[in-house]
């Protein structure tokens, strides 16, 4: 008898769907953020997001969503389950991105009007430090080990890595003109900053003691549209390290490049100015925001082709995905 029920139940855990994962896009005109089943491609819900909505990010586990409410000049905490908001934390004024670090416990935020990066406890409610930087701050990196926070500043053209033990700033490296997005690989050996309008990713070997040196500028050409047209911003690594893709605004393209090389490969042709990329946690797919057209682009990863297009609010900014 045991032994019966014991597989009737093992049955019915095999033959359990599993969950899928949700993709959050905040919507910075409409101000609300868009929630996408990851599985069907189908919008499930648009809830109220605060005024202004633009950086994204989940906590560890995926039960909260952490949004970036700018006009508000307030971090805006939901339930994604229910879609509730839970509370709200502070986070100096006109937030725009952020990263948490993987504890959950930290938030370091670009506040691009006050020159400032702010870090905010999420447990007490509290503002730890206030870390002057360059001049309109916005992108926010951190190093795998969580030892680096890397921020970029759109008018000093600079990257500015900032210790987590002390909250100092230990380098700053000279990037091209308006640096939008700094991502590390997997390893932490390499780190990639965006500049929107040098047109240019520039790329930095990390030493192990978080020193950095920049090796390369990748630059970007596709026949008939405009050099400033071309504007890199978001930017997205797999995890083994072997493509670099990069999301390059009124282009209305994604590129692909090699991530031994460092040669673009290809541009996926996606919707309107594209700004922002996501992956789902199998990497199976890459997701990206295009806000003049209102909609996310689904692009296949292994086959590195745009495969879908779904209509989400007003000018789509940011997109997270929940983890497995």
């Amino acid at each position: 008898m045991k032994t019966l029920i014991a597989t009737s139940l093992l049955a019915l855990l095999t033959a359990a769907p599993a969950l899928a994962n949700k993709a959050f896009v905040s919507n910075e005109r409409s101000n609300t953020i868009t929630v996408v089943d990851t599985d069907t491609w189908e919008v499930l819900q648009e809830f109220d997001g605060g005024n202004r909505p633009r950086g994204i990010t989940l906590s560890p586990d995926g039960s909260k969503l952490y949004v970036c409410a700018s006009d508000d000049s307030l971090i805006r905490v939901f339930d994604t389950e229910t879609y509730r908001e839970l509370d709200s934390l502070p986070s100096g004024p006109d937030p725009e991105l952020f990263i948490l670090e993987p504890s959950g416990k930290r938030l370091y935020i670009a506040n691009e009007d006050d020159n400032l990066v702010t870090v905010t406890d999420t447990e007490k409610h509290t503002i730890l430090a206030e870390i002057p930087v360059g001049v309109e701050p916005e992108g926010m990196g951190m190093s795998p080990d969580a030892k680096w926070v890397v921020n970029t500043s759109e008018t000093t053209n600079m990257a500015h890595f900032i210790s987590t033990e002390d909250y100092k700033i230990k380098h700053n490296v000279l990037v091209d003109q308006r640096p939008r997005y700094a991502q590390f690989t997997d390893d932490g050996s390499r780190l990639f900053v965006s500049s929107e309008i040098g047109g240019t990713v520039s790329v930095m070997d990390i030493a192990p003691d978080g020193t950095p040196t920049l090796v390369h500028k990748i630059g970007f050409e596709v026949p008939g549209v405009l050099p400033e047209w071309l504007q890199p911003v978001g930017v997205k690594v797999t995890r083994d390290g072997s493509r670099i893709f990069v999301a390059l605004g009124p282009a209305n393209r994604v590129a692909v490049i090699d991530g031994a090389t460092l040669e673009v490969l290809d541009y996926i042709i996606v919707g309107q100015r594209v700004w922002q990329l996501a992956f789902t946690p199998d990497q199976k797919y890459l997701l990206t925001t295009n806000g003049n057209s209102n909609d996310i682009t689904i692009i296949d990863v292994a086959r590195e082709k745009a495969i879908k297009s779904v209509q989400v609010g007003q000018q789509p900014w940011g997109v997270v995905v929940t983890p497995n």
